[in-house]
């Protein structure tokens, strides 16, 4: 049996080790796999660190710390063992995402150090779409230029204060940077009715397996009229045939009208994920 001191931090020699446990479970994993391919595990330009969980010659699971906490392929002796690492440190990231069992076991172990989270949203499926969208798609959907900056930043932030519940504007500019980053990097999409944003998604997430849709919202006084479906339809079309050769994207349970629009374009639920936010 591993001990918990076979935990360690990883480096750009254990990568080949960390791409085989993240290519095995592709979609959940997207957000660490795009990190680690955009600034690589180096201590001096990554953004965050990665820890593993097995032998020297064989991962068993690996845990991304960055301003997300991240668990992959952990099992209850691998969950221990990071969570008593993790507990020395005092919670430093924003959220906890993954698998399911994996996020809702890690955290029940973490929370008598770190304390209270904010919201723990327990069941969020995971839904990946293979194909073209099935239903009419909203041509007037496209790419926001980088000259539109400041017509899609105000939904933007409305989006993010609806979802997570906080604004995006407490902790500074790096919210507005993030925005023009997916603007310039051709990954954020809307439509503009009057020069004024009523519908948007962007692909948050890219890696060689999917593109990873996020920050999906319609004005609220647009809602029920099917604009997210057609939407939704136009960036699944579009990131298919320009980006990845999967789309995927995680949403709340209770989320039924979402639900309902994400099944129309022809997506299907592959897992179950969890997120904790603080």
């Amino acid at each position: 049996m591993l001990t918990k001191s076979a935990v360690r931090q990883l480096g750009e020699g254990e990568r080949p080790e960390i791409e085989r446990l993240l290519s095995a479970d592709p979609y959940v994993s997207a957000q660490v796999a795009e990190r680690i391919a955009a600034r690589g595990l180096g201590w001096w330009r990554s953004d965050g660190r990665i820890y593993g969980y097995g032998s020297r010659h064989r991962l068993e699971a690996v845990c991304w710390l960055g301003t997300q906490l991240t668990p992959v392929a952990a099992d209850p002796e691998a969950l221990a063992a990071f969570a008593d690492l993790l507990s020395r440190f005092g919670r430093t990231c924003t959220s906890i995402v993954g698998q399911r069992d994996q996020v809702i076991d890690l955290w029940e172990r973490l929370s008598p150090r770190w304390g209270r989270a904010r919201d723990v949203r327990a069941v969020q499926p995971l839904l990946v779409a293979t194909q073209p969208a099935p239903v009419p798609a909203d041509d007037s959907v496209r790419l926001i230029r980088p000259d539109e900056i400041d017509l899609l930043f105000p939904a933007s932030v409305a989006m993010y204060t609806e979802e997570v519940g906080v604004s995006p504007l407490d902790g500074g500019r790096g919210y507005r940077h993030r925005v023009a980053e997916l603007v310039r990097a051709g990954r954020a999409y809307a439509k503009i009715v009057d020069d004024r944003v009523v519908f948007k998604a962007d692909l948050a997430v890219v890696t060689r397996h999917t593109a990873q849709v996020q920050g999906v919202w319609t004005d609220p006084q647009w809602r029920g009229k099917g604009i997210a479906t057609a939407g939704m339809a136009a960036v699944v079309n579009d990131a298919l045939r320009r980006v990845a050769p999967t789309v995927s994207l995680y949403v709340n349970d209770y989320n039924v009208p979402a639900r309902r629009a994400y099944a129309s374009c022809g997506f299907q639920q592959v897992a179950e994920l969890a997120t904790v936010l603080f």
